[in-house]
């Protein structure tokens, strides 16, 4: 992939993650003494930006901040990452998203966000952005952001003859007008039982099964399952994938799921296969859950 490359637009969120490291995480009510916190730069839209443009695309991130410190920090580094922030707008007063994220001894991890000015994208954002839209171009997006905003935004992608993929994180439903305009969908276990109504997703034949029933509504979805490995089907012509997941020594899952969007959407708009983007999405994502967090940086 070179700077020629289809682009791959991101509309979604950007927080500032503040991490933290203890031996568990809290039950109610109770304290735990933590061994080390660091500062990190996400949001499921920023980190699948970033992890776009690490894989060769050419990213346009859509977003908003705020006029603060975070802001400042947040488009910083969407700059030194390779990222386009000129459609990230800037909202006067309230507060850039956040988050605080802690990880227990295993590598697993709890999180709280705080959406701040991730909640103000809207049609300003979409009309600024949709003039740069083209057939060859892949819009990502997230739950992390109002699904009004994603209605739009994915509007404006499909009239300009480009395609559309979801990331239906965190787990919630989807509009029946978001629904309709989606391309692929990209679920993990979690996601895939609330959205396929199954009771439990823990093996590649479960996320497997929720992927045909996903297919129902989506031409193409996309079920990970963590350590089991990632599941697709193609609605058009039936077509099931199923990927293995990579033997390594999870270190910490933090950031895994967005690795894998950022991987696929960039491989996507270079134009291969699913299966083959699928197959660098997979990969891409087991080496990042076997390296510290504070080293994907």
């Amino acid at each position: 992939m070179t700077s020629n490359s289809p682009t791959v637009f991101v509309f979604g969120s950007l927080h500032y993650d503040i991490i933290v490291k203890g031996p568990a995480r809290p039950r109610k009510g109770e304290t735990v003494t933590g061994t080390a916190w660091f500062p990190k730069c996400g949001g499921k839209g920023g980190n699948q930006a970033v992890s776009a443009a690490k894989a060769g695309a050419k990213v346009m991130m859509i977003g908003a901040v705020a006029d603060d410190d975070f802001g400042t920090t947040l488009l910083a580094n969407l700059k030194a990452k390779g990222v386009n922030s000129g459609l990230v707008r800037t909202v006067a007063g309230g507060s850039s998203g956040m988050s605080v994220a802690i990880f227990d001894s295993e590598g697993d991890y709890g999180a709280v966000i705080v959406s701040g000015s991730n909640l103000a994208l809207s049609s300003t954002d979409v009309d600024a952005a949709k003039k740069h839209f083209t057939s060859d171009s892949v819009l990502v997006l997230q739950s992390e952001v109002p699904d009004s905003a994603n209605v739009l935004a994915a509007e404006a992608m499909k009239a300009a003859g480009g395609r559309v993929l979801i990331n239906a994180a965190p787990a919630r439903a989807l509009s029946t007008e978001l629904t309709k305009l989606i391309d692929i969908i990209v679920v993990n276990a979690v996601e895939a039982e609330m959205l396929a109504e199954m009771e439990q997703v823990d093996s590649l034949a479960d996320a497997m099964a929720a992927a045909h029933l996903l297919a129902e509504k989506y031409p193409v979805a996309v079920v990970t399952a963590g350590g089991e490995g990632v599941a697709c089907v193609e609605r058009r012509n039936s077509r099931e994938l199923a990927i293995p997941a990579r033997k390594v020594k999870l270190v910490s899952t933090h950031g895994a799921g967005d690795e894998f969007i950022g991987v696929l959407a960039a491989n996507l708009a270079a134009g291969l296969d699913i299966q083959v983007a699928l197959e660098k999405a997979n990969e891409a994502a087991a080496i990042l859950v076997s390296t510290p967090p504070y080293a994907h940086d």
